[in-house]
């Protein structure tokens, strides 16, 4: 197993241990605080106890748990390694012919686990987990979804064009709806009708006076009537798409719809994008960080544990604030969301390598 030894599962069990114990604790506290805010909701809206500790809490857990993951591998480093450090229990092993370098695989091993762990909680467990806590959410705790939406304009294939003034999404009630389709010499069909309701049980759409204008090449035939049932290529979760929706999807169905989006000239696809690389980028922060971590805590300095943990909690502090300022930039600057996302562990990746070149060897 990689040539793995007795000291290198000490320090991988020290390792996780104290991240796993950190976590366990903060979650802890957060659902002790959570309880005390939202148990006037719970009370209101009746929620069964069964339902707030598994459709809500155990999927709650999760998210937040990846949320701080770097940021606790960062401070479970720093503690632990400045306890061996002020045992001098690093001091014993360089001087018994372990090199630094040789000190940090199980640090490696622990950071990949835990990168792994982040990418796949990230890709393919917390989008489920999101999913019944929404809807545990929308039943049990005041609704924050917005009902209405306006000027909602889509692409639903090459040259078809739908435009909504004005979209209820409580009733899926569309109203001032307009269909236009397009070839290569213009337009073909328009459609428009005063409102459009959706029926679920037979997956097509009302439409209430409604008028319908085909161009061809010898004229063009006008239809108009009051009342009729159609099928379109959409449905009301085409007009419900948030940002938020990206929670909910693993990463393959965000790659999927991403790809739709930008056929139909979203506005929101730029943010679905950097969602994408968020998951891409993210985990590797357990490598970067462990490894300042190793750097900045394996030497005794007066202070001890207490000067490396401030040092740590501040470089993981600037790290996450250059994190949202790239993000910022991906989304409102020229900068691609596939850059922009990798700049803090790329410039984080160079204060490791010259911090690790001053650690004690």
């Amino acid at each position: 197993m990689l040539g793995l030894k007795k000291l290198d599962f000490y320090i991988i069990r020290k390792f996780l241990g104290t991240y796993f114990y950190s976590i366990l604790l903060l979650t802890v506290i957060i659902i002790i605080f959570d309880i005390s805010e939202k148990i006037d909701d719970f009370i209101e809206k009746d929620a069964p106890l069964k339902a707030i500790v598994f459709d809500y809490y155990l999927n709650f857990i999760p998210y937040f748990v990846n949320m701080f993951s770097s940021l606790f591998t960062f401070i479970a480093v720093v503690y632990f390694t400045s306890r061996m450090a002020s045992n001098t229990e690093i001091v014993a092993m360089l001087n018994a012919g372990i090199s630094f370098w040789r000190i940090l695989v199980p640090y490696l091993v622990s950071a990949i686990f835990l990168t792994v762990l982040s990418f796949a909680l990230m890709n393919y467990v917390i989008p489920y987990t999101n999913r019944d806590l929404r809807a545990f959410e929308k039943r049990y705790i005041k609704n924050p979804f917005k009902s209405n939406e306006m000027n909602l304009h889509l692409q639903l294939e090459p040259g078809t064009y739908i435009y909504v003034e004005n979209f209820n999404s409580i009733g899926n009630i569309g109203y001032r709806f307009s269909l236009e389709k397009f070839d290569s010499t213009g337009l073909k069909l328009k459609l428009k009708a005063d409102m459009i309701t959706w029926d679920s049980i037979q997956s097509r759409w009302h439409m209430t006076n409604y008028l319908t204008r085909k161009i061809q090449s010898n004229g063009e035939t006008v239809y108009q009537g009051t009342e009729t049932d159609t099928v379109m290529k959409f449905t009301p979760a085409d007009f419900k798409v948030d940002i938020e929706d990206a929670k909910i999807m693993t990463y393959t169905q965000l790659n999927k719809f991403i790809e739709q989006e930008k056929m139909r000239g979203s506005t929101l696809t730029g943010q679905f994008n950097l969602e994408k690389y968020k998951r891409l980028t993210f985990p590797f922060a357990n490598i970067v960080l462990t490894f300042i971590g190793v750097a900045l805590s394996s030497r005794k300095v007066r202070g001890g544990i207490g000067m490396h943990l401030g040092m740590g909690i501040a470089i993981a502090f600037t790290f996450i604030l250059l994190l949202q300022i790239s993000s910022v930039f991906a989304i409102f600057g020229n900068l691609p969301a596939s850059i922009a996302l990798w700049i803090p562990n790329f410039l984080y990746s160079i204060v490791a390598i010259i911090l690790l070149k001053l650690a004690p060897k």
